[in-house]
Formats: structure tokens, C-alpha cells, sequence
């Protein structure tokens, strides 16, 4: 969604335009994305701002998908395509995320992120579909 408004790749944008304009567009596309009976993915980062988390409260069901740092790095450390990983060291990443992590503890629901990822997701469709 973001990238299509964007016309190019979120890296590409966030290295042209920097994280602020990001951001913003994703503040501004968010109410689009939460549409009913939808699934919706978001980045770890839309839901610190307080504005976005309100809405998202208003409108969606929230579970925090709550993985080890250990898998988050197996599974996305290094990778070019998420720029607030890319350019950082394990422990930055560690230390975003703990600045984070009470935000996403508030979610209405957890669940173990570790296992089989099919395995997360059946979980997650089994609280969607509660």
C-alpha cells in the first residue's frame, strides 16, 4: 500500500526521504488499511505513534505477534528491505525494540511469535475468527 502511493520501494524511500516522511504516509494511508474483516500487518513502528494506536484500538483487534529477539534477527536481521534493521547492530536492534515493546505488550491479545510461522499464523486466525 505504502509503496504503491509512494511509487517506489520503502527502503528507497526511507533512504531518500528519511523515517519523518515515512511516517507520514503511513499515518495518512493507515485509516484505509483497517477496513473490517481484513488482516492487516503493520510495521513495528505505526503503532508508536499515540495517534496511530488509537485508531488502531478503534478499529481493529490487536495481538502482538511477540518473538524472541533471537528469531527476529534469524528472520529479518540484515535484510535491505526493512531499513530501521538494516543499517544496525543486533544490540540497536535489541534496543529499539525494548523501547517499543510496552506499546506492543498493550495489544489485546499475544501470541508466541517463535514457533513455525504457519504455526503463528493459525493462532492468529483463531483469535481473528473468535
Amino acid at each position: 500500500m505504502i509503496e504503491t502511493d509512494v511509487s517506489m520501494a520503502i527502503s528507497d524511500y526511507f533512504a531518500t526521504r528519511g523515517e519523518g516522511a515515512f511516517r507520514a504516509v503511513e499515518s495518512r494511508l493507515l485509516p484505509a488499511a483497517l477496513q473490517p474483516d481484513t488482516v492487516v500487518a503493520l510495521g513495528g513502528g505505526t503503532t508508536i505513534d499515540d495517534g496511530n494506536w488509537e485508531l488502531i484500538r478503534s478499529r481493529a483487534l490487536t495481538i502482538f505477534l511477540d518473538a524472541s529477539l533471537a528469531t527476529i534477527w534469524e528472520r529479518v536481521g540484515g535484510s535491505r528491505n526493512r531499513p530501521l534493521i538494516a543499517a544496525r547492530s543486533r544490540d540497536e536492534v535489541e534496543a529499539l525494540l525494548e523501547t517499543r515493546r510496552p506499546r506492543y505488550a498493550a495489544a489485546a491479545h499475544r501470541v508466541d511469535a517463535d514457533g513455525a510461522p504457519d504455526a503463528v499464523a493459525g493462532e492468529v486466525l483463531n483469535l481473528w475468527s473468535a
